[in-house]
């Protein structure tokens, strides 16, 4: 399959405005393994091969478990995950489904539980950016492994 647009070529400040917010998310403190596992699951929502070869490929560098990995798209159900990974989750489908979801009170009071303001934004942050990334990814048919 080839890419319907090259996208770092026809709008390259759009792109490196996005990896600035992808830069600020790296260094924000959240931690880097429950942001990939929350990159992977909205992935998976949204049907994106690129995101999700991307982010399976940097949580087994991470040292993910293929076990966890395999539980990702069924996290409710499975023992694999603590309680903050599973508000993450909760919170990055609520967001990712907003026309359906409206980001619910119950599932925003469980990732605060869990989560610091400065944490929650930051997570707010990341789902917000990945669902941009998998957009543009799978609008424009970028296959997994091209330089973007």
């Amino acid at each position: 399959m080839q890419a319907r647009l090259q996208l770092s070529t026809v709008a390259p400040d759009a792109v490196e405005a996005l990896r600035g917010v992808s830069r600020y998310l790296r260094q924000s403190g959240l931690d880097q393994r429950l942001m990939e596992l929350v990159f992977t699951r909205v992935s998976q929502i949204n049907g994106c091969t690129f995101c999700l070869d991307m982010h399976l490929r940097e949580l087994r560098r991470l040292g993910e478990t293929n076990d966890r990995l395999d539980h990702v798209a069924a996290w409710r159900e499975s023992p694999l995950f603590d309680a903050r990974e599973k508000a993450a989750f909760a919170w990055a489908e609520a967001l990712t489904h907003l026309a359906a979801t409206h980001a619910p009170d119950d599932v925003y009071e469980q990732v605060r539980a869990v989560f610091s303001d400065k944490e929650l934004a930051d997570l707010t942050v990341a789902i917000a950016q990945i669902n941009s990334w998998n957009r543009l990814m799978v609008g424009f048919r970028v296959p997994p492994g091209v330089r973007v």
